[in-house]
């Protein structure tokens, strides 16, 4: 393999998660072609990840077949950009069909992982909300009038929910998700995650429900509690863009992060972008038309929902919408 198999907008075959919460927008709003036969509902579609367990596979291109945990051995930084040096893909994107509401969890930071020990790793993420049905709500945060002490008390009953910054769900909204931050997706929910490459969560409460065996599933209260940012009363949500001029424009959603940058495109016309000199790869998320990546040697079509990678060696590069119309895309970067 050489630098030039590098060189093109990368998509890869999504890995498809059984959950008890999952919904059905993934089939009727992105319409997937979801595997069937499944004991559960599928809530989880995991679009880019290299984890130990599961590694994602290229779908297109001259390196169709391999995993992203090969293309990091084989192309480390030329992949990824200077910024990054691991040996492991900094990023996971997913996309979450909410059919219920998840449970109210927390994730920790690097000081958290050392107090708990074990597997736990940093994480955290944004939301970007795709589509929302009727009534859907986000919950992100504590309440500015909210204690330890009285949050502790109602963590394992109802009342929680009085303890919960709560919002009503708008497509184009995102909500960035601070590790230590108590957060729950809502019912109605189809959104886009980013977030650190990490699979740590502490469940604070499961509003009641029972599994397929009939018993509570697990709660992490001990390792909650030391994750819990109490001083964090931040409002989570950015507001998306409202106004419809009919030209490209560009929204910053997450700008002072270290972990991940993040912008939200609008798109009436081709959009041209680079990743040079070379320090980050770009991940082009699709949110609501079918848009086409590449230069005027090689180009991917990227359906809506759908993610690809811009290698950081790529350089310049368009963005177009095929079909015609608007496109809303989402940019995330290092």
């Amino acid at each position: 393999m050489t630098e030039s198999d590098l060189r093109y907008p990368i998509l890869f075959y999504p890995v498809y998660k059984q959950v008890m919460w999952g919904g059905n927008n993934l089939e009727k709003i992105l319409h997937r072609v979801i595997p069937s036969g499944h004991a559960d509902p599928i809530g989880e579609s995991w679009d880019i990840c290299d984890r130990s367990d599961v590694s994602s596979m290229v779908e297109n291109g001259p390196l169709k077949g391999l995993t992203i945990r090969q293309l990091m051995t084989e192309f480390g930084c030329k992949l990824t950009g200077t910024a990054f040096r691991g040996n492991v893909f900094p990023l996971l994107v997913k996309i979450i069909d909410a059919g219920k509401r998840l449970s109210l969890q927390v994730h920790p930071n690097e000081e958290a992982c050392r107090l708990i020990g074990g597997t736990a790793q940093p994480k955290t993420e944004m939301w970007y909300i795709i589509h929302a049905e009727k009534g859907a709500k986000i919950y992100a945060g504590l309440r500015s009038d909210t204690t330890r002490m009285s949050f502790l008390d109602n963590a394992k009953t109802a009342a929680c929910e009085n303890n919960l910054q709560i919002f009503d769900s708008i497509p184009g909204d995102a909500y960035f998700i601070n590790a230590g931050r108590i957060h729950a997706i809502g019912e109605g929910n189809l959104l886009l995650e980013i977030q650190q490459n990490s699979d740590t969560t502490y469940r604070i409460s499961d509003w009641g429900r029972v599994g397929r065996d009939g018993k509570p599933r697990t709660l992490h209260l001990e390792e909650a509690k030391k994750c819990i940012d109490y001083n964090d009363r931040t409002v989570p949500r950015i507001a998306g863009a409202v106004d419809t001029v009919a030209r490209n424009r560009k929204y910053p959603i997450v700008n002072q992060c270290p972990f991940f940058r993040v912008e939200d495109l609008r798109l009436t016309t081709p959009c041209h972008e680079s990743t040079s000199p070379g320090e980050s790869f770009h991940i082009l998320t699709s949110i609501n038309n079918t848009v086409c990546v590449g230069d005027s040697q090689v180009k991917t079509i990227v359906p809506p929902g759908r993610s690809c990678i811009v290698p950081a060696v790529f350089g310049e590069y368009t963005i177009s919408i095929p079909e015609g119309g608007n496109a809303t895309v989402v940019k995330t970067t290092l």
